[in-house]
């Protein structure tokens, strides 16, 4: 059965796979679940709608991409509905196959200045690459517009514990390759049956195995930027106890007041015993 619908593509590629990683993740007693992993998981979506939706509409007005006739039901600032679908269920479904993985939170959160500006400067080499893909004409805009919308979370998130991210590299790679694999799958599907097009003016015209570059390194990017996220989330949540613990020590007497108790909640997780019955169960 081929959708002919935004919504149809939703119902038959990305709901049933949603659905089996949650079920996975809540049956599996090895998996991350409860409050603290779907805070950070409600955060992600935020963001993920949030940030997408200002960028994803200016791209829609270029006419860097547009959609099949009948594909699209409503839309809502230029941005089909089933777009914000999009910007909602591809973080549920890469967070919660995740959280069927092992994910290191073991480091400490204290890095050097050094360090952090190596994460930082990484991230300003993508702005600067991306800007000036932006600047070199109109075949290069899809791209170059991707890599500086991509370039200020990648600073951040980097600059926050890439270290970290080269620890848990084996939850990061397997966490963002998997889902990026079915994505690809799935875009050149749609492509492919008329469901979006993209602009030949404002794309490269480079389509390996039928995906377009842009739309491979689209999903790569959105990907990178929920596990990442989710990976350096639940690490800080993790140390954050020992950290807290450690500054108010070295504050005075009278300022101790003013800082958070190293048994907040932010620092709240049930990670040294997970039960399958426990609606707060958090392993990591």
């Amino acid at each position: 059965m081929t959708p002919t619908t935004y919504l149809g593509f939703h119902l038959l590629f990305i709901l049933p796979p949603v659905v089996l990683v949650v079920a996975a993740a809540y049956l599996r007693p090895a998996a991350v679940w409860g409050r603290v992993p779907f805070i950070g998981l409600g955060v992600i979506v935020a963001l993920a709608v949030g940030y997408t939706t200002p960028w994803d509409a200016f791209l829609i007005e270029l006419g860097v991409w547009s959609y099949g006739d009948g594909v699209v039901s409503a839309s809502v600032y230029a941005i089909p509905i089933g777009e914000y679908l999009f910007f909602f269920l591809q973080p549920i479904l890469v967070a919660l196959w995740l959280y069927n993985l092992e994910i290191p939170t073991d480091g400490d959160l204290r890095l050097s200045i050094r360090t952090r500006l190596l994460g930082l400067a990484a991230g300003a080499a993508v702005a600067a690459l991306g800007v000036g893909l932006l600047l070199s004409g109109p075949s290069t805009l899809y791209l170059g517009a991707i890599l500086t919308w991509a370039s200020p979370v990648l600073a951040i998130q980097w600059a926050f514990g890439w270290p970290h991210l080269f620890r848990a590299w084996r939850a990061v790679v397997a966490g963002i390759g998997a889902p990026t694999a079915y994505l690809w799958v799935l875009d050149r599907f749609a492509i492919t049956n008329g469901l979006w097009i993209l602009s030949d003016t404002h794309t490269l015209g480079i389509a390996p195995f039928g995906l377009p570059i842009e739309e491979a390194v689209f999903f790569l990017i959105t990907n990178v930027f929920i596990v990442q996220g989710l990976v350096l989330y639940l690490w800080l949540v993790d140390q954050w106890p020992t950290v807290a613990s450690d500054v108010r020590r070295a504050v005075p007497s009278a300022l101790r007041g003013l800082l958070p108790s190293p048994d907040s909640p932010v620092a709240a997780t049930d990670a040294d015993e997970p039960r399958t019955d426990d609606p707060d169960r958090t392993t990591t």
